[in-house]
């Protein structure tokens, strides 16, 4: 039924106190943070205005939903959600695909979806979609941007959540600003970092540590158009934004917006430490990063406050506690538990999970308001940032660790069955990270290829463990698109020259929907897979012990191969059993009573117990 002009004229001023309650509310600070930074009142008034512009254009389901998910914040701390990361084209095709398969996502328990980089690139230069032409362009290949809108709202009916990348920090060189500023026009080179000579370039170089040192060494590339050195972190087609500059934040900012406005529910800030520069510095994390990434927070609470903020932050758990900001100041919703995922392949390659251990105490002693993203593997490469200082005593070093890890996983050392191949070797310091599926890492792969069922049992006994991990920790836990069926490595990348250097497409492949057809079966890898995984996320929504707010701790199960976690929530108490080693262990928990498995319904006391090669219980007190 259509609206009176009184109604209208009603809601609209409705919707407007609404905005002026949230901008009063935290305008002060806003301001007190832009003008530190700019010393700018005109751009700071654009920025305000624009804003209301933003919201004025939000569409009334998407405000719905804010004031919902302002009036529960905890919304998305549940026990419930299950996220899934994809590439659109390999998974289905376009944005319309990934519609017609939302069925099969709820089938697989999934309710957050994070689309890899989608919008308009270069072909060849794209860098997987993170070099990007047009910030408010999808892909043509991909779709357009009301095929984006019309996806969030058949999520939305579904009560999934549609996630997708912000890259901050560069643009491609063919982005309309680049290619600007190669014509000389100063307003646009001021948005970047140019240099006539390489003077400047070779003092930032001094401290500056590179990337990609094999793929894309140095920090600048010269522009022959322009005559100028030009910022280029990651690679030579891709250039540093200057945030010294307002215009570059304000205009990232509407860029921002009008993502959100298209119905996207949580935005992965791409590259966080890197947004700001300063010369004598590693441009790595400095001060200004966080009062940039606290205006974003500020700016969304007035405008979409249903949109979370995920930081991808490359760093130690306990490294990257102050992108969380405070609890008065907060900064990211979300962070990305980088370490531990590549800490639970070292425990797989050692068989010692007591650097997990230690690891998932340093986690549990956080702030439960602290949300990690958590998982086995994701779209990039695996690199080896572990804690050398825990490991050291025990007789490991950093260079022979790396290149026994890597040796490892492909199937080299270590009376290993995994299949993976290394990514960035850097001759010069015997460093490299580490690329392949976790089926493959996990020995399906070589299983299948020698036909080996004994083999193969192990490998799925390993990939439902790991899942059963990480489906333990706080947070979301998060699939890698195949994961849920056993998809392995694809080789096929080598073949195609825009792909061949780069061994990361090795774990970048198709889905396999002629696979996936295989899930209902019980004697298939991918029915043995999927049932499993997920009779596991089943157990996880279903008790309270795995809610974000539950009490964690490891216990001593005194055998370093078995990691022993507890969870206490609501009056539930929940302990999981992970044996990290292929052979038989019999371990003593020092815990009494009579627990349920919670996968098999059998009740064990736990006391001394004997687990298989890559058992695992999860068992909840009676």
């Amino acid at each position: 039924m259509a609206l009176t002009l009184d109604e209208m004229s009603s809601k609209m001023t409705g919707e407007t106190k609404v905005f002026d309650k949230r901008m009063a509310s935290r305008i002060d600070e806003l301001k007190w943070l832009y003008i530190e930074l700019y010393h700018n009142d005109w751009m700071f008034a654009e920025l305000v205005g624009q804003m209301g512009m933003f919201y004025g254009d939000r569409d009334g389901d998407l405000k719905k939903s804010d004031r919902y998910r302002e009036q529960h914040p905890d919304w998305y701390e549940k026990n419930d959600k299950l996220g899934y990361m994809m590439y659109i084209d390999k998974f289905a095709g376009n944005l319309h695909g990934v519609r017609k398969k939302l069925p099969y996502l709820e089938d697989a328990g999934v309710n957050v979806i994070h689309l890899m980089p989608f919008l308009d690139t270069v072909k060849g230069e794209s860098d997987g979609g993170y070099a990007v032409k047009d910030f408010r362009k999808v892909r043509p290949e991909l779709g357009t941007m009301e095929d984006l809108k019309e996806l969030a709202e058949s999520c939305h009916k579904k009560d999934m959540c549609l996630c997708a990348d912000f890259v901050m920090n560069h643009t491609s060189d063919q982005h309309e600003w680049a290619q600007k500023a190669k014509s000389g026009d100063g307003e646009y080179m001021s948005r970047y970092f140019f240099y006539d000579n390489d003077e400047i370039p070779r003092q930032f170089d001094e401290t500056v540590p590179q990337v990609f040192p094999v793929t894309a060494p140095g920090n600048f590339t010269w522009i022959d158009e322009v005559g100028h050195f030009v910022m280029t972190s990651f690679h030579p087609y891709q250039w540093d934004l200057n945030y010294r500059n307002p215009r570059v934040f304000n205009e990232m900012v509407y860029n921002f917006l009008y993502l959100a406005n298209h119905g996207i529910d949580i935005i992965r800030i791409d590259a966080v430490p890197y947004i700001w520069k300063e010369l004598g510095t590693n441009c790595r994390n400095l001060p200004q990063v966080h009062t940039i990434v606290r205006m974003m927070r500020l700016i969304t609470e007035i405008v979409c406050p249903g949109v979370l903020l995920l930081g991808e932050v490359v760093m130690a758990p306990e490294r990257v506690v102050p992108y969380f900001g405070t609890v008065d100041r907060p900064e990211c919703h979300m962070l990305y538990n980088v370490t531990t995922m590549a800490t639970i392949w070292h425990t797989v390659a050692t068989r010692d999970a007591r650097l997990l251990r230690s690891q998932l105490d340093t986690v549990a002693a956080l702030p439960k308001e602290y949300i990690f993203l958590n998982y086995l593997r994701c779209h990039d490469d695996i690199g080896w940032g572990l804690d050398y200082g825990f490991l050291a005593p025990q007789g490991i070093g950093e260079v022979s660790h790396k290149r026994y890890l890597n040796d490892f996983f492909m199937g080299k050392a270590g009376y290993s069955n995994s299949r993976g191949e290394t990514y960035n070797d850097d001759p010069a310091t015997g460093d490299a990270r580490l690329c392949g599926t976790t089926a493959s890492l996990c020995g399906i792969e070589k299983a299948g290829f020698e036909g080996d069922d004994e083999a193969m049992a192990r490998a799925i006994d390993l990939d439902v463990m790991l899942h059963a991990y990480m489906l333990m920790q706080s947070g979301i836990p998060v699939l890698y698109s195949g994961d849920e069926i056993g998809q392995v490595n694809d080789y096929s990348y080598k073949e195609d020259p825009e792909t061949a250097e780069d061994s990361r497409y090795l774990h970048r492949g198709k889905f396999r929907w002629n696979l996936e057809k295989h899930r209902r079966s019980t004697k298939s890898v991918e029915g043995r897979l999927f049932r499993r995984i997920r009779a596991l996320e089943k157990i996880r929504a279903g008790h309270p012990a795995f809610l974000a707010s539950a009490d964690v701790w490891t216990i001593n199960t005194y055998d370093d191969s078995v990691l022993g976690v507890g969870r206490f929530a609501d009056g539930e108490k929940v302990y999981g059993l992970f044996n990290f080693s292929e052979n038989e262990k019999t371990i003593w928990p020092a815990e009494e009573g009579a627990f349920r498995d919670l996968l098999t319904g059998d009740l064990t006391p736990l006391k001394e117990m004997k687990l298989q090669g890559y058992e695992f219980h999860l068992l909840k007190e009676e």
